[in-house]
């Protein structure tokens, strides 16, 4: 019972979590749809019944709270049907289109950026030190010193890949340390390239990863040097996105590894659990923000990038748009697959559980 009453106070935290980006990101589509003075029929966080809300008298906009908290919609005249309405979506000019569309997704990418910032300031006032891609000490039989690497080199790339900071080289060492990598370095205020570089292996589940089995120098704890950990650490975080892709595409990756919320709950339990649950749910809420924007702009009928896709079809036609009836079939098959991988996706997480 205690486990239960425990699995469920996660799920409040994590639907918490994920309400606050949906709720963002729909504020970015509301704000950019407004300045562009588009006809708005509602605001709405979740899906399904309608729980409460309210109709502005001023505007005429539906404010709602929905019953399934996956999602949410700014309802635009428009979007994807043919109108009168002269501040109709489709009757704004494709770069302002664009600009609504791209909207959302920029708000979580901001969020998870700004956040970011936060945990890394944070944790710098809390006593934790900034690493750097300067190599201080290599541990006992490390395969990369073995291999080429030597105290004091400051790491450039690893496998092509440029590093500035020692989160993102941690992280470029585990999604290609597993197999030999070249390594660039200055060394001795010269440039070198470290050939066929091996590092330690995890296996977790059937996918593999390097381990960086040296200790790198901290950085001063400025706050330049922060900004500085706090981006790249983002950007990491966003290539981390298109790794992930690239890999489920690939193979290297199997469909096991996706989650949905029901996944994200455990890690969220894990998290809460942990040394630094602050910190941890910190970092897991950036991580999320960032991956919930840069998905949105992948280009998959129903969410965002498949629409911004139709708008630059629009541009390459010379501003002739695909029919919209046609663009909504689309749309509405996308949906009905989407919906249908959520629901695979929630079983095996239920699964997992037990």
């Amino acid at each position: 019972m205690q486990n239960i009453l425990s699995f469920l106070g996660y799920l409040l935290l994590t639907v918490f979590m994920l309400g606050i980006l949906i709720f963002v990101h729909e504020l970015g589509h509301y704000i950019v749809a407004r300045l562009c003075r588009v006809t708005i029929h509602e605001f709405s966080i979740g899906m399904g019944k309608r729980l409460c809300g309210f109709k502005s008298k001023k505007t005429g906009i539906e404010y709602n709270l929905r019953l399934f908290p996956v999602g949410g919609f700014v309802a635009m005249a428009g979007e994807d049907e043919e109108v009168d309405d002269p501040n109709a979506f489709n009757k704004k000019n494709v770069w302002q289109r664009i600009a609504i569309l791209v909207a959302g997704a920029g708000m979580n990418i901001l969020v998870g950026f700004l956040s970011m910032l936060i945990l890394v300031g944070g944790m710098t006032l809390d006593g934790y030190k900034l690493p750097s891609t300067q190599i201080g000490q290599f541990a006992v039989g490390s395969s990369s010193y073995a291999t080429g690497l030597e105290v004091g080199d400051t790491v450039l790339k690893v496998d092509g890949v440029n590093v500035h900071t020692g989160y993102d080289l941690a992280y470029e060492i585990m999604n290609s340390g597993y197999q030999p990598v070249d390594v660039t370095v200055v060394r001795d205020g010269k440039t070198v390239l470290i050939p066929d570089v091996i590092f330690p292996v995890t296996v977790s589940g059937s996918t593999a990863f390097g381990d960086m089995d040296f200790s790198v120098v901290e950085m001063k704890a400025s706050f330049g040097n922060v900004v500085k950990s706090a981006y790249f650490r983002s950007v990491s975080t966003v290539k981390m996105v298109f790794d992930s892709v690239g890999g489920l595409i690939t193979g290297r990756y199997g469909a096991a590894e996706l989650s949905g919320p029901i996944g994200v709950t455990s890690t969220v339990s894990d998290m809460a659990q942990s040394q630094m649950p602050v910190w941890n749910l910190l970092y897991l809420f950036s991580v999320i923000a960032i991956n919930l924007g840069v998905m949105n702009l992948l280009p998959i009928p129903a969410i965002d990038g498949g629409r911004l896709f139709f708008r630059i079809i629009e541009i390459l036609r010379f501003g002739r748009p695909v029919k919209p009836e046609l663009e909504a079939k689309i749309h509405s098959i996308g949906m009905m697959l989407l919906l249908v991988a959520m629901v695979l996706i929630a079983f095996k997480d239920v699964f997992a559980l037990f």
